[in-house]
């Protein structure tokens, strides 16, 4: 009976460490290993992208790019467009918490602090080819679009937050106004880069950044009257 308990003490103990390299093969958790294969199969996409196009980003080509199987691919996207999403998702979040640094990290003025989301948005694109490509190949691409669109609600809820935080409530706003305007400045922004970029305005960085940062505060700075309802 004393030997059968040890026994089956002993597997649960073999059971328990083999638990344990599951979890954490050579020093890395499950999770970790996780997140390297998502992070590996983002990257893979956005080489692909910048080389050749929306086109070029297939299931397969991410896949031998990353050197990873379809399992691996369908453990984190359920397909292409999906993972094209996630790509876009994950740079505009980047893009974000870039910009609001900065801007918290540029003192109590609003100018300078407006200069420095602007200059830190250039910035982020101009520090990595591949994400001026996503940019440019934004239109060409439904599911790149859908993203496009997103990234220009995602980063205009940002702005108007930031907007919320700085300047002192205005009764004489209506909350509404000011969601418009931001999504009117991002939008035309993002174009605007874009063109920039496909060198369609021959302009130093910190021209177009001065530029930006105009609009920008202008876009803060408009308090019409609430709509009548």
């Amino acid at each position: 009976m004393h030997q059968k308990r040890a026994v089956v003490k002993i597997m649960n103990a073999d059971a328990e460490s083999r638990g344990r390299a599951v979890r954490a093969y050579g020093g890395i958790s499950a999770a970790e290993r996780r997140e390297r294969r998502r992070t590996a199969l983002l990257d893979a996409a956005l080489d692909l992208l910048a080389e050749g196009g929306a086109s070029a980003v297939t299931k397969r080509a991410v896949c031998a790019r990353a050197r990873l199987n379809d399992r691996y691919f369908y453990e984190h996207f359920a397909d292409r467009d999906v993972l094209v999403q996630a790509l876009a998702g994950q740079l505009t979040a980047d893009g974000i918490a870039t910009v609001i640094s900065a801007t918290l990290a540029a003192g109590p003025d609003l100018h300078e602090q407006v200069r420095a989301a602007a200059d830190a948005a250039l910035g982020f694109l101009v520090a990595d080819p591949r994400r001026q490509a996503l940019v440019l190949a934004s239109h060409s691409d439904a599911a790149l679009q859908s993203g496009r669109l997103s990234t220009q609600r995602e980063i205009a809820a940002a702005m108007a937050a930031v907007v919320r935080e700085l300047r002192p409530p205005d009764p004489a706003t209506a909350p509404l106004d000011l969601d418009m305007t931001a999504y009117a400045v991002v939008s035309g922004t993002l174009e605007l880069v874009a063109a920039w970029i496909r060198g369609e305005f021959r302009c130093t960085r910190t021209h177009l950044t001065e530029l930006i940062a105009a609009l920008l505060l202008a876009g803060t700075a408009i308090t019409p009257a609430a709509p009548p309802r």
